[in-house]
C-alpha cells in the first residue's frame, strides 16, 4: 500500500462496511421539467408528490432514491461552472444490459451524453439533467476483474466506451 493511501486510511473513524448512500435530494427550477427527465427518461417511479414543490422517486418501490424540490430554487438557474457543489449523482445499474437499456432510452429521448467511459471497474455514461446537475449512469464490472497495480492497489483507468456495442445489448 502506498504511504499516501496508508496515511489517508490511518487514524480515521471508519464507516461500517454496509453503509450506502440512501438518496440524493436535488434543488430544481421547474418540478415538471425535472420530473419528465428523471421519470420519463431515466425511468424512476414516483413514490410521492407534494404538489408543485417536491417529488420523491425510486427504483423498485424504495421510499426514494432521488428527491426533487423547488423550495429554494423555483425558477432558478444552475450554479455557474467553477463553483463548488454537486459534481454528479451516480446511479448504479445491476448489469450491463440494464445500462444498455438506459442508453437506449436516452437515445430515443434525444438526450445528449457528455461522455462515456470504461474505468476498468465500471462502464459509465455521463450527462446532465435539465437543471445542469451531473448524472452518471453506470454498472460495475465483477470485482475479480478490477484492475490492480503491482502492489495490489486499485488502478482505475479511463478508456473510451463503445456505445454501439453497449446499445446492441439493449434488446
Amino acid at each position: 500500500m502506498s504511504a499516501t493511501l496508508e496515511a489517508d486510511r490511518r487514524d480515521h473513524a471508519a464507516a461500517p462496511p454496509g453503509l450506502r448512500i440512501g438518496h440524493v435530494h436535488l434543488k430544481v427550477a421547474d418540478l415538471d421539467r425535472a420530473l419528465a427527465f428523471w421519470r420519463d427518461v431515466i425511468g424512476l417511479e414516483v413514490q410521492q408528490r407534494m404538489g408543485s414543490q417536491a417529488v420523491f422517486l425510486s427504483a423498485g418501490g424504495y421510499h426514494h432514491h432521488i428527491a426533487l424540490n423547488t423550495w429554494e430554487s423555483a425558477g432558478g438557474s444552475p450554479p455557474p461552472f467553477g463553483t463548488t457543489g454537486l459534481f454528479h449523482v451516480a446511479l448504479l445499474y445491476p448489469d450491463r444490459r440494464s445500462l444498455a437499456q438506459a442508453l437506449k432510452r436516452l437515445v430515443e429521448a434525444g438526450h445528449p451524453l457528455e461522455g462515456a467511459s470504461d474505468h476498468g471497474v465500471s462502464e459509465a455514461l455521463y450527462l446532465r439533467d435539465p437543471d445542469g446537475n451531473g448524472v452518471e449512469l453506470y454498472h460495475d464490472h465483477p470485482r475479480e476483474e478490477w484492475p490492480r497495480d503491482a502492489a495490489g492497489e486499485l488502478a482505475m483507468v479511463t478508456r473510451r466506451l463503445d456505445l454501439q456495442a453497449l446499445l446492441a445489448e439493449a434488446d
